[in-house]
């Protein structure tokens, strides 16, 4: 998980020099040999780099980066100080640091630079991200599940928040409609990231485990005091005598149709909620019954998914080329979790 967060911090860097000469090339340079796992190379042309680009913030990151990767956390500290203190500091040097601080197990450090990063960079979706994952080490899930929803409600289209969220309602004993739902929309936000596929067989399973397992989802809705998750529970509860034939992409598929017909019968107009609309749509163009497969099949039974798309292979075709031509995101005032 380290490693994929500080690699996504170290591409975000990639596209701020362009236009200052030949530090873009020794920039790609030093990210080579970072990617080859290098890492003494990379300090050493990043280090000489910086004799003749004094103080340029993103040479700096990177230096901070590589010593980070090398494990001198001492020096990728007194690096990333640098850049914090000058007028060109952004959200991702503060990210830098507090990555740094946890490396070193120094919490309390990382909690005051997040603190401070969120002061200047209030609209930082992964500012908030790894304030929430810190939280959570210090074994405090209730401030970090709290950061995770600030997240989401300052930067509704990053999509951390939402996985953080979706894991963290996973493992409660209530609340079973968050995973569910902020799960899904992670899962649509980045698809081709290799987290999705866990993320949505977490989904799967919150459906099977924790919201049909139920006898009376109804009684289930009724002692739910959010407003949101009560009428979706009471939605879902309509369709619980399908759940009685097995949780399936196919039987989900017919479940989570007529639930978003009954959704914009009854609620759609009190809880505008940009998923369900985007189930919506696919309804509307007769890519909905793709979608679920695309959704579930592959976690639920690959060799049964493989036989479905080879025998529905022209409507499979339409919608991946429909989900892959468009951004999944979502709009700001639609974080009805927060109680």
């Amino acid at each position: 998980m380290k490693k994929i967060f500080i690699a996504s911090l170290f591409l975000c860097t990639c596209g701020f020099a362009f236009g200052q000469g030949n530090v873009v090339a020794e920039r790609t340079k030093a990210r080579n040999f970072m990617q080859l796992g290098d890492l003494d190379n990379a300090v050493l042309v990043l280090t000489k780099a910086q004799e003749t680009y004094k103080d340029d913030p993103e040479l700096l990151k990177d230096l901070s980066l590589a010593y980070y990767y090398k494990g001198d956390y001492n020096k990728a500290l007194e690096t990333i100080k640098t850049v914090i203190a000058s007028p060109d500091c952004d959200a991702i040097a503060y990210q830098i640091a507090g990555s740094i601080y946890k490396a070193q197990e120094n919490f309390k450090e990382a909690e005051k630079i997040y603190k401070e990063a969120l002061k200047d960079f209030p609209k930082s979706g992964p500012l908030y991200n790894d304030y929430g994952e810190l939280l959570d080490i210090m074994k405090n899930p209730k401030g970090a599940i709290d950061m995770w929803q600030k997240g989401m409600q300052a930067a509704p289209s990053y999509g951390g928040n939402y996985y953080n969220a979706a894991v963290y309602y996973y493992k409660q004993q209530d609340d079973k409609i968050w995973a569910i739902i902020y799960g899904e929309i992670y899962a649509n936000m980045e698809s081709l990231n290799p987290r999705a596929n866990s993320i949505k067989k977490m989904v799967l399973d919150a459906y099977k485990q924790k919201l049909f397992i139920s006898s009376d989802l109804a009684a289930v809705a009724a002692k739910e005091k959010n407003e949101f998750a009560k009428a979706v529970l009471n939605t879902f509860a309509k369709q619980s005598g399908i759940s009685a034939q097995g949780i399936t992409p196919e039987s989900l598929a017919m479940i989570r149709t007529r639930f978003i017909l009954d959704w914009f019968a009854s609620y759609g107009d009190k809880f505008p909620f940009r998923l369900f609309e985007f189930h919506q749509q696919l309804m509307k163009d007769g890519l909905f019954e793709s979608y679920n497969q695309w959704m579930f099949g592959p976690v639920n039974n690959q060799a049964a998914f493989e036989k479905w798309v080879n025998e529905h292979k022209e409507e499979y075709d339409r919608f991946t080329n429909y989900h892959t031509s468009r951004i999944f995101k979502m709009p700001n005032g639609q974080v009805y979790s927060v109680k």
